[in-house]
């Protein structure tokens, strides 16, 4: 049974923090400045804009702890992660879910966050917030729908999304909870505590800047370990800024989808909007939903 995390009332705090990878802090400025006027607190970590000099917002043990800081702190009802990248798995066996357990809090984000998505769903069946990060409070309007998406989710109102039908959609309905995320993470999560039973799911899949034999090589490690055999329902995102080789591999990204999952008889949707781009509609992790695919229109609904 999924434990849903309290939803947030004005006056909430909400940490802001990077867990990967760095970003300055006047990249966060848009993203304090909008929260603060949905009506939040903001708590920025020192891992924001803090002083790095490689890739990653601090060392691992800084990233740890004001992770476990925020995430053990009463006082925090969320924790959105500025940004994602990469770093997350080199700290996840080490963070403690106990107190977590007992009080959980909105864990939001996309991307590497994908790595605590899947950890909290598959050990302690808690639901999180796949949604925009602070970067798309620089690209996009506070009062635009993917926006709103991630306040509307934050404060409890329904999820229902309609989309427009794509000719590799699979027509038919699945109830489920929604799990899912970045592809190439949850292709490198496979056999480990992260590792996430899809049997009776929605999954939803996105991912940003990988060749297309890349995708074809992570679809066929999901479709080996048995990802993909037992799905109520598939919900393909964005793949953006793809890459080929020079001698070309022959298909289109979505092209490479549909071929292999073509032998299953359950409802795909593809080209949702959820993913590294400005089109991403906030979902919550774990929570059920009903995805509904017709020849005219698609539907999730939570």
């Amino acid at each position: 049974m999924i434990k849903i995390p309290s939803y947030l009332k004005p006056g909430d705090k909400i940490g802001l923090l990077c867990p990967a990878g760095y970003m300055s802090l006047d990249k966060v400025a848009n993203c304090i400045k909008v929260l603060q006027e949905w009506g939040y607190e903001v708590r920025v970590g020192k891992t924001v804009g803090g002083f790095s000099q490689n890739y990653f917002s601090g060392t691992d043990t800084e990233r740890l702890t004001e992770f476990q800081d925020m995430l053990d702190d009463d006082s925090v009802k969320a924790i959105l992660c500025a940004r994602g990248g990469y770093g997350i798995g080199r700290i996840i066996e080490d963070i403690h879910f106990k107190k977590f357990k007992k009080n959980p809090k909105w864990i939001i984000g996309f991307s590497d966050v994908t790595v605590l998505h899947a950890h909290i769903h598959a050990n302690y069946q808690i639901a999180t917030l796949h949604a925009p990060m602070a970067g798309a409070f620089n690209d996009s309007e506070p009062d635009g729908e993917y926006l709103q998406s991630l306040r509307k989710a934050l404060s409890g109102e329904k999820i229902k999304y309609q989309h427009e039908v794509h000719t590799f959609n699979k027509k038919g309905e699945a109830i489920g909870e929604l799990v899912g995320g970045n592809l190439s993470i949850l292709a490198h999560l496979t056999g480990t505590s992260s590792d996430m039973k899809t049997k009776g799911k929605i999954l939803f899949l996105e991912d940003v800047g990988e060749y297309c034999y890349g995708v074809d090589r992570m679809f066929y490690q999901l479709k080996r370990s048995g990802k993909l055999n037992k799905l109520a329902g598939l919900i393909i995102g964005g793949f953006t800024e793809m890459k080929d080789t020079e001698r070309p591999f022959g298909k289109t990204v979505y092209e490479i989808i549909r071929d292999i999952i073509e032998e299953y008889n359950y409802p795909v949707c593809f080209d949702f909007p959820v993913g590294h781009m400005k089109e991403n509609m906030a979902l919550k992790c774990g929570v059920g939903y009903k995805l509904k695919v017709t020849k005219v229109k698609v539907t999730l609904d939570e």
